[in-house]
């Protein structure tokens, strides 16, 4: 097990009604003007959920700054926007109401407010975040788990550049979680978010660390519930105790609690940002789209590993005359759940045109920053790999 250090600050409320304890949640935690960031989606409209979070707000004397145009694949359009808003408002704290996007759109909002430069800066690497407004998560689907994270990803619409800014400074200070608001949720956002929870949790446990056995039974517990919790919800999504684990899974894969001790391997979300930017397709098909040609492009690497999952998650027989069999079931029967969650896995199934090699070197030196940077934990991959997995997954 490696050293490590681990912050988790978000205090959660957790369960059906908890939106309505919003208001005194974030007076106790000093909040006084706030920026309340949402989707401007009649849908989500309709289900009244913003107006019970400001009639909560509004009960304990706080006041109210709104902001309503946030879009899927968070833009950093919307978070210069929040910037100036919250300046001319002098807003001193941040309710997000939604899923990923709007969470990640509010970090950067916090991180850009007290920075007398770009926020930009942050994501590109050219400054560290010193300081924040503090955040409150109102979530309405278990999926990217911004939430409790140390991530803000957010897209640059001039060049298409999709990039991650990691600070512990950035954890919401409060995540509220009712089950029931993921009900109105579209079957397939449903099934990106219980996608986007199981990916996560690969990213921890394709680990070349060893001795981390019991991150390993962590992972493998938490995946097992997403796993089948996704399929319940896709079928019924007012199924509440399938909606509350992929909530509570959602958070658990991105909080950092399973990545304790162990290296990580993100090989398919830095992929995938690079498509979603270019393409703005939805992140949790993007990153489905991808598992089956990285797994069989990484498996021999750490043939072990691949065992196990099989063994362990999907409870495939043990091949000990031919193992490598038994790692490929695994990866066979994973390709199968990800189109019974009804994703697609490759990636015209995910609607892109066939790529060129064009497309494909320039997502492969997106990734790698121009061919500088390698990446990967179970195989440390460089532009000429990305490139072939990007072909397998054509």
């Amino acid at each position: 097990m490696l050293n490590f250090e681990f912050i988790s600050p978000t205090k959660i409320l957790f369960g059906r009604n908890s939106e309505l304890s919003c208001g005194k949640a974030v007076r106790e935690l000093g909040a006084k003007r706030i920026l309340l960031l949402y989707y401007n989606d009649p849908g989500f409209l309709k289900t009244g959920l913003i107006e019970r979070i400001k009639s909560s707000i509004g009960t304990e004397g706080l006041s109210i700054v709104e902001m309503s145009d946030i879009v899927p694949n968070a833009r950093l359009s919307a978070v210069y926007k929040g910037i100036d808003l919250a300046r001319a408002e002098k807003t001193d704290f941040i309710v997000a109401v939604g899923g990923g996007s709007v969470i990640d759109t509010a970090k950067g909002v916090a991180i850009g407010v007290p920075y007398e430069g770009d926020v930009w800066d942050f994501y590109c690497g050219k400054a560290v975040v010193q300081k924040a407004l503090p955040i409150a998560a109102v979530v309405t689907l278990g999926a990217a788990g911004s939430e409790g994270s140390r991530v803000s990803v957010i897209t640059k619409e001039e060049g298409n550049l999709k990039r991650a800014c990691p600070s512990d400074l950035i954890r919401p200070v409060l995540a509220i979680m009712n089950p029931e608001l993921a009900y109105t949720a579209p079957k397939f956002m449903i099934a990106c978010g219980a996608y986007d929870i199981v990916s996560h949790v690969f990213e921890r446990y394709f680990s070349p660390s060893e001795d981390v056995d019991l991150t390993d039974r962590l992972c493998e517990g938490t995946m097992l519930a997403a796993i089948q919790a996704g399929l319940q919800a896709v079928k019924d999504p007012q199924n509440y105790e399938a909606q509350a684990t992929l909530l509570w899974s959602a958070l658990i894969a991105q909080n950092d609690f399973l990545s304790t001790g162990r290296a990580k391997d993100g090989v398919c979300h830095n992929i995938e940002h690079e498509i979603g930017g270019l393409f703005d397709v939805s992140h949790g098909a993007g990153l489905a789209a991808l598992f089956t040609s990285w797994a069989n492009y990484v498996y021999k690497s750490n043939l072990r590993r691949f065992i196990q999952y099989a063994v362990r998650v999907w409870g495939c027989e043990m091949n000990f005359d031919h193992p490598e069999r038994t790692a490929l079931e695994g990866i066979r029967r994973t390709t199968e759940y990800i189109a019974d969650l009804g994703l697609p896995t490759t990636l015209t199934q995910l609607g892109l045109p066939d790529l060129s090699e064009e497309i494909i070197s320039e997502l492969a030196m997106k990734a790698t920053n121009g061919g500088k940077n390698t990446m990967g934990g179970i195989r440390v991959l460089d532009v000429e790999d990305i490139k072939n997995i990007l072909r397998l997954a054509n």
